[in-house]
C-alpha cells in the first residue's frame, strides 16, 4: 500500500479566507484524558472574497466534535463534513454576512505526544501552537492572516491557570490585541512565580512573572535581569514599548521549540531560563540572555505585526534575529558577537545553501512548514536585514522601522510590504535587493586588483551557483566597504561604501 502523499503548498496559491474571525472566546475544562473545549467565534464577511456563496471550512485535527451551532441553531452531525484536516459546513447553512460559531470538542492532552496543541508535561498542561498546533485544540481558521481578540476561561484543579493577555480573574484572561492562532497559549499546573516589575518609557508599570517548578525560584534572577534589559533596549533603540499590564515567562521541561513568543505568555524550555552560579557556564548565560531577548522582541516584530502566510516566516524571524544580535552586541561586545554570528552562519547556513536542501529566504513552496524553520530563514534572513541597514544607513533604517510599525500595526504582512516601507521611507528603489529573498545559494565574489600608473583598479566578479530548482540567476546587490591605509597604518583614503 502506497503512503498518502502530503500536498505541496505554493505561495502563488495564497487566497484570503472568505470570512474573518473578530473575537474568539474559549472555555477549557481541563482533564488529562478528556479535556472539553468550548469555543464561541464571531465571524465577519471578508469584503475582498471571491463572489458566490462560501462554505465554511475550519481546520481541526484529532478532535472529537460533541456539538456545533451557527447563530444558536444546532447543526446535525450529518450536516457537517469532517475529515482528517478539519470540517466543512455547506454554503447554504452559512450566513454570508457574518455569524456566531459555537462548538464543543473533546481532546486528550495526555495522549498528545506530538507536543503540538494542548499536551501534558510532567503533570502540567501546556500548549505549542506555532505553526499549526491550534487546530489540535479546537476547530478554527489556523492560519496567521486571521487575527482575533481572545478571551479565555480555564477550569481546573491546578493552582496556577495562565493564558495570554491581562488577567481578569483566577483562570480568566483577555488579550486586547488581535493575534493569529499560532500565538495562543495556555499553561496550568503547580507553579510558583519569581516576580519583578518594569516601568515603561511612558510611565506605565508592568508586572513581570517567571513561572517555574517549586524549588527553582532561585535560578531565575539572570533571566529576569535579561528580560528587563531587553525591554529597555527595545524602547531606546526601536521606540517599542510593551503593551500589556503583565508579561510572563513559563519554564517547561518538555518543550520542543526551545522558546515561543506567545503574546504576553512566553513559554521556554527550562534550560533557557534557569541558571545558578554553581552550575551555569558563560555560554548558558549568553543563551538565556539572547533567547529571552529574541522572544520578547517578537512582541512587535512577529506579534503586533505578523506574517500573512508561512512563506513570509523570515519577515518575523529574520528581523527578530537581527534585533537580538544587535542587543547582544550592545550588551556584550559587538566584535565578538559578530564573529560568533558569522561562524555560525558559515558553519550552518552556508552548508545548507550549498546542499540539496538549499532554498530561498522566502520559499515558493513547501510540503511540511515545520521543516522550514531553518538556518536560511533565521540566519540568512537576519543578514538581509543587516545588509539593508548598511545600504540605507542607520538613520534611514530607524526611519523605515518607525514607518513599518506605524503603517502595519495589527496587520499580517509580506516581504513586499517590508520592502515598500523602505522604498517609501528612504526614497529608493530596492527591486534589485529583493532578489535576495527569492534566489537561493551563496554568491561568490572574485576580487582582482591592478595597480598601474598610480591608479588602483579593483574588479569584483559575482558568481551565483545553481541550486535545486534555480538556474541562470541574476546578480544581487552586495554593499562593499573600502578604505585605504598607508604603510604606517594611517588613513590614506576615507572609507567608502560601494553598492
Amino acid at each position: 500500500m502506497r503512503p498518502i502523499q502530503a500536498p505541496t503548498i505554493h505561495l502563488s496559491e495564497y487566497r484570503q479566507p472568505p470570512f474573518w474571525i473578530k473575537t474568539i472566546d474559549l472555555n477549557f475544562s481541563l482533564h488529562p484524558t478528556a479535556s472539553i473545549v468550548r469555543s464561541t467565534m464571531e465571524f465577519t464577511a471578508n469584503d475582498l472574497r471571491d463572489g458566490g456563496l462560501q462554505e465554511l471550512h475550519l481546520h481541526g485535527q484529532e478532535l472529537k466534535l460533541l456539538s456545533a451551532s451557527i447563530n444558536g441553531k444546532a447543526l446535525a452531525l450529518k450536516e457537517i463534513l469532517i475529515d482528517a484536516e478539519g470540517l466543512t459546513i455547506p454554503a447554504n447553512l452559512v450566513p454570508q454576512g457574518g455569524f456566531t460559531w459555537q462548538a464543543e470538542v473533546e481532546i486528550n492532552p495526555e495522549a498528545n505526544s506530538s507536543l503540538n496543541g494542548l499536551y501534558m508535561s510532567n503533570g502540567m498542561y501546556c500548549t505549542q501552537c506555532e505553526a499549526e498546533g491550534f487546530r489540535k485544540i479546537t476547530f478554527s481558521y489556523d492560519r496567521p492572516d486571521v487575527m482575533s481578540v481572545y478571551t479565555v476561561t480555564i477550569e481546573s484543579d491546578a493552582p496556577v491557570l495562565l493564558s495570554n493577555g491581562n488577567k481578569i480573574d483566577h483562570g480568566k484572561w483577555r488579550d486586547p490585541w488581535p493575534k493569529p492562532s499560532y500565538l495562543f497559549a495556555l499553561v496550568a499546573g503547580d507553579l510558583v512565580a519569581y516576580t519583578d516589575s518594569f516601568t515603561t518609557m511612558s510611565g506605565r508599570d508592568v508586572a513581570l512573572e517567571i513561572w517555574v517548578r517549586p524549588g527553582d525560584q532561585n535560578k531565575c534572577a539572570y533571566a529576569m535581569d535579561s528580560l528587563k534589559r531587553s525591554m529597555r533596549w527595545d524602547e531606546t533603540e526601536y521606540g517599542r514599548e510593551y503593551d500589556l499590564d503583565l508579561f510572563m515567562i513559563v519554564a517547561v521541561d518538555d518543550f520542543n521549540m526551545g522558546a515561543m513568543e506567545n503574546k504576553g505568555l512566553n513559554i521556554f524550555n527550562s534550560k533557557y531560563v534557569l541558571a545558578s552560579p554553581e552550575t551555569a557556564t558563560d555560554r548558558d548565560y549568553e543563551l538565556i540572555e539572547g533567547i529571552i531577548a529574541h522572544e520578547y522582541f517578537h512582541n512587535w516584530t512577529g506579534n503586533r505585526i505578523t506574517c500573512r502566510d508561512w512563506f513570509q516566516l523570515c519577515l518575523k524571524e529574520g528581523l527578530t534575529v537581527f534585533r537580538d544580535q544587535q542587543f547582544s552586541g550592545d550588551e556584550r561586545s559587538r566584535a565578538v558577537v559578530r564573529i560568533e554570528n558569522v561562524l555560525q552562519l558559515r558553519g550552518r547556513q552556508f552548508r545548507e545553501d550549498a546542499g540539496p536542501l538549499a532554498h530561498s529566504v522566502r520559499p515558493e513552496e513547501y510540503i511540511e512548514i515545520n521543516n522550514f524553520y531553518t538556518a536560511t530563514i533565521y540566519e540568512k534572513g537576519a543578514e538581509l536585514i543587516g545588509m539593508l541597514r548598511t545600504l540605507v544607513g542607520a538613520a534611514n533604517y530607524r526611519k523605515a522601522l518607525d514607518l513599518y510599525f506605524e503603517r502595519h500595526d495589527n496587520q499580517a504582512c509580506t516581504i513586499e510590504h517590508w520592502i515598500k516601507v523602505f522604498e517609501d521611507a528612504c526614497d529608493t528603489d530596492l527591486s534589485q535587493f529583493a532578489l535576495w529573498y527569492t534566489q537561493a545559494g551563496t554568491p561568490k565574489i572574485d576580487v582582482n586588483e591592478n595597480f598601474e600608473g598610480g591608479t588602483l583598479t579593483i574588479k569584483f566578479t559575482q558568481i551565483n551557483p545553481n541550486t535545486p530548482g534555480q538556474k541562470d540567476k541574476r546578480p544581487q546587490v552586495i554593499p562593499i566597504r573600502t578604505g585605504f591605509l598607508t604603510a604606517d597604518g594611517s588613513e590614506a583614503i576615507p572609507e567608502r561604501l560601494f553598492t
